[in-house]
């Protein structure tokens, strides 16, 4: 960062004025304390603490708790003033993030328009006739206009990623639960995701690991399983829908959709068609069935007392789901774990699915003559996602009809880094340290090294390349009569080794130990020392097994004596 924490805040400041659009926030903090703040960052010793957000600017949807602000969830009757901040907000906080303040949204996050607040509708940030999406609709225009880094939303049945197609920034919808939702005011609790906005991958990835992680506060809350996949596939296997399932989309959406799906084959992605229609039907189920109950259990009860202080779709929506009969609710609970298994059927051997992120890009007038019918059109191919507990990043994807177009990449619930990564084959970015940052290091040396016949064990376990590696000069390497050819390393002390290369690769504890219990003889797991005199988890092998076999230390490696070999 470049620039001094009081010189971004400076220029964020100014640029709000530039851009006029009051509605994006609600509260908006004084210039003097964000400065004040700044100031204090920047004169923070070197020697301190790092902090992973130093400086960057961050706004926050106007459902989530920011201490002593109020929060209003779009309706000004509802306000209260917490007393603490919501865990994510605060985690973001402490890494040394800069808060501008809080941003409008649809009332009660109930839309995807970004037009039912009565702060205004928030336009869009590139085409002000037209809508923002919601209902984090404040939180995607204040990042797309440049005025902040990151913003916060929430994402029930989209909120996280429709915002982020139509103003051509970046949305990471997690897996529910790894992100705290203590301190979010619910939409539809067993549904609610804390997401983030960014204009890049990168940003967003930052973000994102900063704020996932337990919270003994939620009892939502979920910790990564011990098998998790650090990573997609050099070559992933990707889903994408059927023409029949894009009726939805305009010629140029379309055509917008085929270059993302052609990009994404052309730096190595296979594609493969799939019939989506049953998750579009899951979709359905969160407004046209009793699912909308859980909008009534968070804020029904409000809408009751005091139906005048809401916006009139917003309190339809939810004060129609009052009379719905608890076996209704519980009907629809077994028609979604049904879903389920469709779901984990249908993307069976793919590492994701593809799909437009929303249906086309309506006017404002559009919206307000036919608010519900142009809402649930929006919601077409996002509204399934966290029924189905899946996660999902949108990036941007090119222009349709005039308008930013976007692609969402889904996934099974923790694979987040994999959707990461594809998404990142879309924006050309790469990060070198995986979401959830738990992998431990594995330092490999033969058949198990990048385009060898065993890599596929690593690839096939979500292992994360982590860059090439050189032991110590302490080191023997021995071709052994295996099947397939592999070397055997092994320690010989300073005086009679080399120093061999290799590859570190970063895996799951659990993905270890699967690795490690199905290890063949003579090959065993133990500590390799590296040139930079560090050590680090390694193959080795039985020094018997070794002496058995032909040495071939000269080469320094398995790669150079392959190819020498083959010469």
């Amino acid at each position: 960062m470049t620039q001094s924490c009081v010189a971004r805040v400076t220029t964020a400041y100014r640029r709000i004025a530039e851009t006029g659009r009051p509605e994006v926030w609600i509260h908006l903090r004084p210039e003097e304390e964000v400065l004040a703040e700044a100031a204090a960052l920047d004169a923070r010793p070197a020697t301190g603490k790092p902090l992973p957000l130093a400086g960057v600017l961050l706004a926050v949807k106007d459902n989530i708790d920011v201490a002593d602000l109020p929060t209003t969830a779009g309706c000004p009757a509802f306000a209260y003033v917490p007393d603490a901040s919501a865990t994510a907000v605060q985690r973001l906080l402490d890494a040394g993030a800069l808060l501008l303040g809080k941003t409008n949204l649809d009332q009660f996050a109930t839309g995807l328009v970004g037009t039912r607040s009565p702060y205004g509708a928030v336009r869009n940030a590139l085409r002000p006739e037209k809508i923002s999406g919601g209902s984090s609709s404040g939180s995607a225009v204040a990042v797309a206009l440049g005025i902040v880094d990151i913003a916060l939303g929430t994402d029930t049945a989209g909120s996280g990623r429709v915002p982020a197609a139509l103003n051509g920034i970046v949305g990471i919808k997690p897996t529910l639960g790894i992100v705290p939702t203590t301190g979010v005011l619910p939409a539809a609790r067993p549904y609610d995701a804390v997401t983030v906005f960014a204009r890049t991958l990168t940003e967003a990835q930052t973000a994102m690991g900063v704020m996932t992680g337990p919270d003994r506060g939620d009892p939502r809350g979920r910790i990564w399983p011990d098998d998790v996949r650090l990573s997609a596939p050099a070559r992933p296997r990707i889903a994408v829908p059927r023409d029949e399932d894009l009726a939805p989309l305009s010629p140029g959406g379309r055509a917008a959709f085929a270059a993302a799906v052609k990009q994404v084959e052309a730096v190595g992605a296979t594609t493969a068609v799939v019939d989506v229609s049953p998750l579009l039907e899951a979709a359905r189920l969160l407004y046209d069935g009793a699912l909308v109950a859980e909008r009534y259990a968070a804020v029904g009860d409000f809408l009751a007392e005091g139906p005048s202080a809401v916006d009139p779709t917003v309190a339809g929506i939810i004060l129609a789901a009052a009379t719905l009969p608890a076996h209704a609710l519980a009907a629809d609970q077994e028609r979604l774990d049904r879903y389920r298994v469709r779901a984990a059927r249908l993307l069976s051997g793919y590492d994701a699915l593809l799909l437009p992120t929303t249906t086309g890009h309506p006017d404002i007038a559009e919206v307000l003559a036919d608010p519900v019918g142009v809402n649930s059109r929006m919601g077409t191919y996002t509204n399934f996602v966290n029924l189905l507990d899946m996660a999902a990043v949108a990036v941007p994807a090119g222009e349709a009809d005039g308008s930013p177009f976007g692609v969402s990449v889904i996934t099974r619930a923790f694979e987040d880094q994999p959707a990461i990564d594809i998404a990142a084959l879309l924006t050309g970015e790469q990060r070198p340290h995986p979401l959830p940052d738990v992998g431990i290091a594995l330092a490999v040396f033969g058949a198990h090294l990048t385009g060898q016949p065993l890599n596929h064990q690593l690839t096939d376990s979500g292992a994360r390349y982590a860059g090439e590696v050189t032991t110590a000069a302490s080191y023997r390497l021995t071709a052994l009569a295996t099947t397939p050819p592999k070397p055997g390393l092994v320690r010989a002390g300073p005086e009679a080794g080399a120093a061999i290369a290799g590859e570190r690769w970063l895996l799951s504890p659990g993905a270890l130990g699967r690795f490690l219990a199905a290890l063949p003889a003579p090959m065993s797991l133990g500590r390799v020392e590296l040139d930079d005199g560090s050590w680090v988890l390694g193959f080795q092998c039985d020094p018997l097994a070794a002496a058995g076999g032909t040495d071939i230390t000269e080469h320094r490696g398995w790669r150079a004596y392959l190819e020498a070999v083959n010469a």
